[in-house]
């Protein structure tokens, strides 16, 4: 079994949280207001909530993942396809939209993919995987974010014709794209990631021995 999938299942298995007040909506725990659940959200636009069609938060609450929180939409592909972008490193993750109503139970898989693929280490994943127990969907709040999935539709639209249908190597093209919201920055969200494990991921997870991981290629 490939250290991927052994890392997913292991989070799969994880005990459920104990809050009574949690509930199982739409392939993924929706935390209430005094769960003490892991948990992040997923800012969708109109049309991947027209598509999913879940409870949408009407307050929010601070994720627990190191990532962050993720914008989302909908590519009406055949087949269709969920489009997501990490709010801290820009970083696009495809993935077929189908079922819907479980976009955020099997985020997570496809993300570890484009992880591991981005030489993100082990650590970095599990502890990922772990705090995403809960998900909650919200609308779009963040015009730079939406500019973003409009920009990197368009390109995955083109890139599919020309290049590859492969949704993975699709996502990590996108995230070799020179972003203007990173051009102060690392101009590209792979290299936002990697700038990320490098000055923060590794400094913290010196400090818990459970998330030391050595790091891929530096290159």
């Amino acid at each position: 079994m490939s250290p991927q999938r052994t890392t997913i299942l292991a989070y799969r298995r994880a005990e459920p949280c104990s809050s009574p007040a949690t509930r199982v909506e739409y392939g993924a725990r929706t935390e209430s207001e005094n769960s003490n659940c892991m948990s992040y959200t997923i800012h969708c636009t109109k049309k991947l909530l027209d598509r999913v069609k879940p409870p949408v938060r009407q307050t929010s609450t601070k994720t627990t993942t190191y990532l962050g929180n993720w914008y989302a939409t909908a590519l009406f592909w055949k087949p269709q396809v969920a489009l997501l972008v990490n709010e801290r490193t820009l970083l696009p993750v495809l993935m077929p939209l189908a079922p819907a109503n479980e976009l955020a139970l099997l985020f997570p898989e496809h993300l570890s993919s484009v992880l591991l693929a981005q030489g993100a280490p082990y650590g970095l994943i599990e502890h990922e995987l772990a705090a995403m127990q809960n998900c909650q969907y919200d609308k779009t709040a963040n015009r730079s974010l939406v500019g973003m999935l409009n920009q990197f539709s368009y390109l995955a639209e083109a890139y599919r014709y020309y290049q590859t249908t492969d949704l993975r190597l699709l996502s990590l093209k996108l995230s070799e794209t020179p972003c203007s919201p990173l051009y102060k920055s690392s101009i590209s969200p792979d290299r936002e990631l990697r700038k990320l494990i490098e000055t923060e991921w590794v400094k913290s997870a010196a400090n818990d021995q459970r998330h030391v991981s050595p790091l891929g290629d530096t290159d």
